[in-house]
């Protein structure tokens, strides 16, 4: 399992939510054991946790660029500011692994159903990948409702993409399209795309990679996602990692 290096904003925001609770908490009652005796401290307390969460909200993400395109990722998104990695070995045959990727539900996903409830905030919503049946295909809900194929290579990789972020009261023109995701440089807009890709590791092993990566298409959604991805991404990164858990239990 891999981290990007915007990670260092998540841990300023981390850092400064947890000042932060304890400084409200220490505004009811100073925690002594903690160095706070006075309420004032406390006032200190929870105000530098509130700065180093906007320090880390808007930190500055650096653009990467893919020099020579390996994968259909690197295809779709060859430029991007924020991303995410994971990987994990499994001792089957690619061709399995690919029908466990393409096959694996809601329901096999270990703490699937908490993470999603806190990233919708509790909230009911409509169905999608935030709150998927529980039989059915956890991609298949993904490309049926808010994420769109952008390509497959059977056995080997399949990548979707989305737009998390739009410019107020746009809407689409027509049916989306993955050459019109590739091409949409326009301003306002920020990109999502996550593959899985399964290589061969050894006799009867394969080795399955997940990446998702953030274009934003100018400086606004830029630091409008950052905030968001900073925040969210411990609970995003042990989905990762959880995912690919329930991938290996079935192709094994």
């Amino acid at each position: 399992m891999g981290y990007d290096g915007a990670v260092l904003g998540v841990v300023i925001v981390y850092i400064g939510l947890i000042a932060g609770f304890f400084g409200v908490v220490s505004c009811l009652k100073p925690l002594s054991w903690l160095g706070v005796r006075t309420r004032f401290q406390a006032s200190l307390l929870l105000g530098t946790g509130f700065v180093l969460v906007l320090a880390g909200w808007f930190l500055p993400a650096t653009e990467t660029r893919v020099v020579a395109p390996r994968t259909q990722l690197d295809r779709f998104v060859p430029v991007y500011q924020l991303s995410e990695f994971h990987s994990i070995r499994i001792a089957a045959p690619r061709e399995r692994v690919y029908v466990a990727i393409r096959s694996v539900t809601a329901d096999e996903i270990s703490l699937f159903r908490t993470l999603t409830w806190i990233r919708r905030l509790g909230r009911s919503s409509t169905e999608g990948i935030l709150n998927a049946p529980p039989h059915e295909p956890i991609l298949d809900v993904a490309t049926r409702t808010s994420f769109l194929l952008l390509a497959e290579e059977p056995n080997h990789e399949i990548v979707l993409g989305t737009a998390v972020v739009v410019p107020a009261g746009w809407r689409p023109s027509g049916r989306p399209t993955p050459e019109g995701f590739k091409a949409l440089h326009e301003p306002g807009f920020a990109l999502a795309a996550i593959n899985f890709l399964v290589e061969d590791d050894g006799p009867g092993a394969t080795l399955v990679t997940t990446e998702t990566r953030i274009y934003a298409t100018d400086a606004s959604a830029r630091r409008r996602f950052a905030a968001y991805w900073r925040t969210v991404y411990p609970g995003s990164s042990l989905l990762r990692y959880t995912w690919l858990r329930a991938i290996k239990r079935r192709a094994e």
